[in-house]
């Protein structure tokens, strides 16, 4: 079934809302960048919240979202303002993020390669993807300089080739980092020095808008996720902009995805061509859940029955948020 002739998602629910505009089209002079900063902490709420209160507390950055996985040990907070705002959000969580996490004595079922993991800048409004990058780069030289954590920049802000992708800097994960960042010029952060303390390294990044969700299959066969996950994603000749792994969570086995041109390729079309990839394995979809916020456009371009999304809600819908929090006007 092609894109155009499924059925809207939550169509009553979503245009109750009166959403009607396009995330591409500004309707203030306001300058809004997001951040989605993921934490490599999931089991202790306390550590969560006082990052999430240091982020919290940035006058003209507003808290979108947060949400914490026990199994991944790993959250990840959404938030959005002012470039100069977020930055200086994004720093405050990365200060307490290192203070707060030891990675000697972190595990969990994703990859990552220190406390404050992963922080992509994504352009919202009056924004673009230079300027983000420009702000990723900025942000890595305070962190290198002031807290001493190694960074690495990624996406459309790296420096370097190879550290476009973020797979490339996750591999080996935090133990294998620091047995190599010394010694092997390949893995030279952009910033900061060459060794890792107790809060490990950061990756900091420009990006687009990117859906990240979970899909739970009828099995605990971890193998089985692996395989499906190397089937639908991009880098094994699966679908465009398609990034998956297959990981036991919850005692079943998941695959987890982003989606990084959900425009190209959009939920239905993974999820279908996944469910595909599943049955011939002898399983099926159980469930899947979002992480974070999408935007409109994603959700309306699919099936809600047939995506199985257990955990939507409106507050999931990135422009409702920004609506909320930023008084932005909608048609």
């Amino acid at each position: 079934m092609a894109d155009a002739e499924i059925s809207i998602w939550y169509d009553e629910d979503l245009d109750q809302h009166g959403f009607s505009f396009d995330l591409t089209l500004a309707n203030s002079m306001r300058r809004i960048v997001e951040c989605v900063a993921n934490f490599s902490e999931g089991l202790r709420s306390e550590v969560v919240r006082e990052i999430v209160a240091a982020i919290s507390s940035t006058e003209s950055a507003a808290l979108l979202a947060w949400e914490s996985d026990v199994d991944h040990n790993r959250s990840v907070v959404t938030f959005a303002g002012e470039p100069a705002a977020v930055v200086e959000a994004a720093f405050k969580g990365i200060q307490v993020a290192a203070a707060l996490i030891d990675m000697d004595c972190h595990s969990g079922q994703h990859p990552r390669i220190g406390a404050a993991d992963v922080l992509p800048f994504v352009p919202l409004y009056n924004v673009s993807m230079d300027d983000c990058a420009r702000l990723a780069r900025g942000l890595g030289a305070r962190v290198g300089e002031e807290l001493r954590i190694p960074v690495f920049l990624y996406g459309e802000a790296a420096l370097q080739d190879r550290y476009r992708r973020l797979a490339y800097i996750r591999q080996g994960g935090y133990e294998g980092l620091r047995e190599c960042i010394e010694s092997n010029d390949e893995r030279r952060p952009d910033f900061g020095p060459r060794s890792l303390g107790s809060g490990g390294a950061c990756a900091i990044g420009a990006r687009d808008i990117l859906i990240a969700f979970n899909v739970y299959l009828s099995t605990d066969d971890v193998a089985v996720a692996r395989r499906v996950a190397r089937a639908v994603r991009e880098s094994s000749g699966g679908l465009p902009h398609v990034m998956a792994l297959g990981l036991l969570v919850k005692g079943s086995a998941q695959v987890s995805m982003n989606l990084t041109n959900y425009r190209i390729t959009s939920i239905h079309r993974a999820v279908e061509v996944l469910r595909q990839e599943a049955r011939k394995l002898g399983v099926t979809v159980e469930g899947t859940e979002l992480v974070g916020l999408a935007p409109k456009a994603a959700l309306a371009a699919t099936d809600a029955s047939y995506v199985q999304i257990d955990n939507f809600s409106l507050d999931r819908v990135l422009e409702l948020r920004l609506a909320q929090c930023f008084g932005l006007d909608v048609e």
